[in-house]
């Protein structure tokens, strides 16, 4: 007998989901699709419209950063179990990095617009939502500066000039 998981039983099983109440996971899931995305495909460009978050189920997805003549910056891989996407947040509520498909990528799509307005009416909801976003956002921050960092300091890309 073959068992058919729904998007809620999935969505449970996603570490962004832990210790959710069963009503706000139900909630949630009103809001939530399946998607796929192949190689090389992005899954949302810098300065567009940021309408959606993703939870990772199966694949890897770079996070990049446009540089001027030259190619972007990966400045994180995330895998399976991982969550991205916050500026759906935010206004403007558009999207300051691109995220791209390394390798064939099972995601969790929920739509930012819906769940904004859930969270209007149920501002339980969307404590639930910032508790869990928050710690996502400082992390990445922090990552990406460590990057920064990183690149600064690279010996290639800044040789020592000579006087």
């Amino acid at each position: 007998m073959v068992h058919i998981v729904g998007l809620e039983d999935t969505l449970a099983h996603h570490p962004f989901a832990e210790g959710m109440d069963p009503e706000v996971l139900r909630t949630i899931t009103g809001c939530a699709s399946n998607a796929v995305y192949h190689p090389g495909d992005y899954i949302f460009r810098e300065g567009d419209p940021a309408d959606n978050f993703y939870l990772i189920r199966h694949g890897l997805v770079a996070l990049e950063i446009h540089v001027p003549q030259g190619p972007p910056i990966v400045v994180e891989t995330l895998e399976a179990g991982d969550i991205f996407g916050w500026s759906w947040l935010l206004p403007p509520y558009r999207w300051s990095s691109d995220a791209r498909a390394s390798e064939q990528v099972r995601l969790l799509k929920l739509d930012g617009a819906c769940l904004r307005g859930k969270m209007e009416n149920d501002r339980s909801l969307g404590y639930e939502i910032y508790k869990r976003f928050v710690p996502i956002m400082a992390q990445r921050l922090a990552g990406t500066r460590l990057r920064i960092v990183e690149l600064a300091t690279e010996p290639a890309l800044h040789p020592r000039q000579k006087g």
